[in-house]
Formats: C-alpha cells, structure tokens, sequence
C-alpha cells in the first residue's frame, strides 16, 4: 500500500511539472515563493481565485480548480487537478461547497490551506427562509464577506511569502475599498423598490436578502432537482399577485424551469448569475462587473 501511495504521488508530481513547467517545491523541498515562479494557489472556485488574484497581484499564479462553464457542486477531482492541490503552497476553497475537492484537500494539500468558511460566519439556509438547518456556502453574494475572505487570504501569503507580506495587505485593503462601494451600491440601488420580491432559479442568492429584496426559489437547494406542480402553481400565484416582472435562470445551470415559469405568466426571463464560475458568455467578465449585472437586473426587474 505505502509503495503504490508513494508511485501515486510521483505521479502527480509528475503530471504538474509536464503541465506547468515548474513544481511548486524546489528539489530540495525548499519553498520557492520568493523565486521568479512566485506563489503557486490553487482556489477551488472562481470567487476564490478572484480575490487570490486580486490580493496575491504579480506575486502569485492563480489556478481555478473548477474549469469555466463547470458547475462547481459537481466537480470531481482529475489526476491534473488533484495534482495541482499537491504542489500549491497555498489551497483556497470553502468546505462544505464541494465535497470531492474537500477530499482531495485532506488527501493531497502538502503546501498551506485556506478554508474561506473559517473566514466568515455563514448563515444557516433557514435565516433566509429555507426550510434546512444547513450553511448557506454562497457568502460571496454579500461584497463584505468576500472581503473578509480578501483578508484571510492575505494573512496566510503573508505566512507563506514574508517578503511580500506588506504587498498582500495592500492588495487585500484596495480589495476591500471596491468591495465596500459595491456593498454601497447596492444598498442605495436597491432601497427605494415598487417591489421586493425575486423569482430565481434556487436557493443561491439568500446573502442578497439584506439589502431588502426576498427571494423564491423554482428549485430549491438543488440547481438540478425539479419543480413539483404544486410549486409551480404556488410561484405562479405569487408572481401575479406581487406583480412581479422577471424570472431569473442562472448562467451555468439549466434555464428550462425558469423559461417555462416565466411564460406561464407573461413574465420576462432573464439571467442573475450567482457568480460560481465563468462562462463562453461572461469570460471576459469579473466578480465586480458581474454583481454590478445583477444589480442593473435587479433595479428594472422590481422598479427600483
């Protein structure tokens, strides 16, 4: 067993040096973090990657575990992507989110681990009106909390690479002043509404709660369940009684329920992404813009 564990790690150690030119460790297990390569992270999804890019700057080289258009919830480790948690100085990812790359951090980090949800308080699903005791994983919906992630994140460069510490936190601060004037954006966009109620695709946008505008879910917790006819005829009731305009699909998930919802009720069909990961359609987007969308969408779709 240990010799075909010890064949495996080759392996994959292997696989990175193939896939990326450099390993992450020097030959004589020396941290090259101050070495022209930099810091190598590994984030396990796209809001992570975003904030070590944001914070790490030129320091670092970022990769996203969960390739663009994949749904996070679904990834399963590949040898190149267990490979690349192997020979990270730093793993960022949320446990809880994605259970096999919880997994495969337990297994394979040999560099430093970051767990966002160690950086935030998360709010149970019932909090925002859900009927499950669960923590809701999707904070980053909430531009504070991610900030707070901005800091944890870089604290924990600055334990793997002292010489660029004061570097880090100043990305982290200049991360935290964009965040805050979002969190400010939408407080006033979202205050003065001729409705609050918002019909979207499940249960992913609860943190946008706090800014005044409920949500309803057509599919629950699960992007891939399926609506029951009683909850559709409950969310048709309500669609017309609240005099809502818009249904909301998702950018990574299927948009058949919504769209079936949506005309049922002469409602428009529209896209509020809940920004787990990139697509064709928003690659050459990021967090900022992509929140920023969903707030223009929110403001016309309840008259704001």
């Amino acid at each position: 067993m240990k010799s075909h564990v010890a064949a495996t790690l080759a392996v994959l150690s292997a696989s990175v040096l193939s896939l990326s030119g450099c390993a992450a460790f020097t030959d004589d297990g020396a941290d090259p973090a101050s070495s022209a390569g930099g810091v190598e992270v590994a984030a396990a999804f796209y809001p992570l990657a975003y904030v070590a890019e944001r914070v790490g700057g030129d320091h670092v080289d970022v990769t996203n575990l969960t390739a663009p258009g994949g749904e996070p919830h679904d990834l399963e480790p590949s040898v190149e992507v267990t490979a690349e948690i192997t020979e990270a100085n730093l793993v960022v990812y949320e446990r809880g989110f994605q259970p096999a790359v919880d997994a495969a951090v337990g297994e394979n980090a040999r560099g430093d681990v970051l767990d966002a949800a160690d950086a935030v308080d998360l709010v149970p699903f019932r909090e925002h009106g859900v009927d499950s005791d669960e923590l809701d994983p999707h904070f980053w919906l909430d531009p504070l909390l991610l900030a707070d992630v901005g800091d944890a994140v870089a604290e924990q460069l600055a334990d793997v690479d002292p010489d660029h510490a004061p570097d880090y936190r100043t990305g982290a601060a200049e991360l935290r002043d964009d965040l805050e004037q979002l969190d400010q954006d939408y407080t006033e966009g979202l205050a003065q509404c001729d409705r609050t109620t918002v019909v979207v695709s499940h249960d992913a946008f609860g943190y946008l709660q706090r800014y005044g505008v409920d949500m309803e879910a057509i599919l629950g917790l699960s992007p891939d369940s399926e609506p029951t006819p009683a909850d559709l005829a409950r969310l048709q009731d309500l669609i017309r009684e609240d005099g809502v305009t818009t249904v909301f699909s998702e950018s990574i998930v299927s948009a058949k329920s919504a769209d079936a919802l949506a005309e049922a009720t002469g409602a428009r069909s529209e896209v509020l992404d809940p920004i787990e990961g990139l697509t064709d359609r928003t690659e050459d987007e990021d967090y900022l813009s992509l929140m920023r969308a969903n707030l223009s969408a929110l403001e016309e779709a309840n008259g704001c």
